[in-house]
Formats: structure tokens, sequence, C-alpha cells
């Protein structure tokens, strides 16, 4: 069957077309502007995102993507309270695409009782009201989107926000750039037997096991194994290398296909360590060993932060590519929603 056909049969909220102009996401955060004036910048010795799903997300992805810019630390928070050190020295942003996360809302009441200095990125709902009664300064979200198919408006959110802070420096040619490379790469990934769709039809009957480097491309493993989960419905893993080859390397020797049918995605980019490329070609050869086929993902772009967002824009497509061939609609979160009703009751 062809795209448009599965296209038409498996996705009837056109999440096809958001993923083609996620360009779109990019121009409006770029060109939104907010007003960051009430944050005292020298006062930040840390930086604290809260968030959950596809709006924790975009914080994994700024670690990777300024790994050699950021002069403060920077982490990522999924729980309902913020670390114990989160202090009027904190720069708590809190992220909630919908505004109505209960741990993030949750997370702000804490930054709020810590005194921290607080960003919300959001469309409205709770952390909206929270932000209006406490004077916070709200970075407004587009609406209309699914958090996970938002990434991208968030992500730039986020980008606009610590470079109007003065914490990193953005070339508005660099967006630029980065606005035409998502719609080159949408046209291409949107016709017919193009690259994404024939990796998915690779993957079709797998459970996903993907391999990336820890504070380099960690977040493009995040994202696709959570993209795995929500759009293609599928169970799906990912691992740290080189931690994964002081463990989990071990689970291989015992490998059978009728326990656990899985193929090895391995992400990978020039700037690996020399050994850590050198364990990626051992841990593929033992792979091979164990009967395991594997596939590797990598960016052919010369900047190594266009380069992520290359990786994760393609494994966006081939999540979305798996669900519609499983015929699986990459909309419904069915379990997620069940989830959310009852913890309300």
């Amino acid at each position: 069957m062809e795209i448009h056909e599965l296209v038409k049969k498996n996705d009837p909220q056109n999440q096809f077309d958001v993923i083609k102009k996620s360009y779109e996401q990019v121009e409006y955060s770029w060109n939104h502007d907010v007003d960051l004036s009430s944050i005292n910048k020298d006062k930040i010795n840390n930086i604290i995102l809260t968030g959950l799903g596809g709006s924790a997300i975009s914080g994994d992805l700024m670690i990777n993507f300024l790994k050699d810019e950021l002069s403060v630390p920077f982490s990522v928070n999924r729980n309902y309270n913020l670390p114990k050190y989160a202090d009027e020295n904190t720069l708590v942003i809190c992220s909630s695409y919908s505004g109505n996360t209960e741990e993030t809302i949750s997370a702000c009441r804490d930054a709020i009782e810590k005194n921290c200095q607080v960003i919300c990125i959001t469309t409205g709902g709770r952390i909206g009201e929270m932000a209006d009664k406490n004077q916070f300064p709200v970075f407004k979200l587009k609406p209309g989107y699914q958090p996970r198919y938002a990434l991208w408006i968030n992500f730039f959110a986020l980008l606009k926000s610590l470079h109007l802070l003065n914490l990193v420096q953005v070339e508005n040619e660099f967006v630029e750039n980065i606005i035409q490379h998502f719609k080159t790469k949408g046209n291409e990934l949107s016709v017919e037997d193009n690259l994404a769709f024939r990796l998915a039809e690779s993957l079709n009957g797998f459970v996903p096991v993907i391999y990336v480097v820890a504070d380099v491309t960690s977040a493009v493993g995040v994202r696709l194994k959570c993209q795995f989960n929500e759009n293609s419905k599928l169970h799906s893993y990912c691992s740290l290398l080189p931690e994964l080859n002081h463990n989990e390397i071990i689970g291989w020797e015992t490998y059978h296909e009728k326990q656990f049918n899985t193929k090895v995605i391995f992400i990978d980019d020039d700037t690996y360590h020399p050994q850590v490329k050198k364990r990626v070609k051992i841990t593929g050869e033992i792979l091979g060993k164990s009967g395991v086929e594997h596939i590797t993902l990598k960016s052919d772009e010369k900047d190594f932060k266009l380069r992520l967002l290359d990786l994760i824009y393609l494994g966006d497509w081939i999540s979305y590519y798996l669900a519609i061939i499983r015929n699986q609609d990459p909309s419904l979160i069915k379990n997620i929603i069940y989830l959310k009703e009852k913890l309300v009751e």
C-alpha cells in the first residue's frame, strides 16, 4: 500500500502534515517575543527544566545541543518536586504544553516555595494561571498540537529564552538554516519510497533497542524511544554508551529471538570520543555473533547542532511510518488518557 493510502487510512488527525510542516513551529517560537526583564540573570547558578513527556524532551535535547556552551549546570526534572539544591539562585523553567501536567504544577509550587526564579513555557492551563498570579514570565506556545508533536515549538521557545537571557548566543542565520533544512527534509521524507519509510519497514516486527552516547546523542535516543512508544505503539528501549559496555552487553550472550525479537539502532556521530567509536564497532560485532541485526543512523550535516536536529526529525518520521505500516493511529494514546482519568478520581 502506498504512503498516501496508509496516511488516509490510519492518520485521521493528519499528523503527517504536522511533521512535514515542523518548520512552522521553529518560525513561530523564534519570532515570538517574551519579556524576561524580571529575571536576574546574574543570580542564575543553575537551570532546571521541569516537565514530562513531550514537554521535557526539549530540555534533554538542549543539554546535548549546548553541551559546549552553557556555563551553568542545566538539568531536566521529571517529578512532583524539585531537587533539594534548588533555591533563589536557580532558574526553573516550567514546561507544560497543556499547562495541566500535574507533576509540573506540583514542581512549580515547589519552585515558588523555594523562591526560585521561574519562567513558564505553555499554552495556558493551570501553569498559565500560576504564572499570572505570581507574575512569572510566560512564553506562550501556539495551541493545537499534541505535546509530542510540538517538540520544535517547545525547543525553540526554550532556546529563544536562553538567548534573550544572554546565556547563549544564537544567530538568526543559524535558525533560518534550520527552517530551510526542515522544509527540504520534509519534502524528501514525505514522498513514496523515502529513507524513513524504508527504515520503518525494516523495523516492522522487531522491538527497537537504541544505543546512543551519553551527553552527546542521548536526547536523540530518548526521543526515538518515546516516539516508538507513543506513535508506533511499541515497546522500545534506549541505553547509553559507554555505560552499556559495562553491563548490558552481557545480556546478549544468551540472546534468543523467540524471547526478545529485537533490532538494535546505533545513533552515530563524528564527535564521539575515539574509544567510544571503537566500542560502537566492537559492540556491533558482538551483536552479530549473537544473531542480532543492527542498523546505524547518522547525519551527514557539517554542523553538530544541525546533525542532532536532523536525526530527531528523521526519527520522528520513522516512528510515524512504523505506526501507519502497523495500521496504528499515530495520534491515539489510550493508556495515557486512562491513567490520567484514574489519577483524578
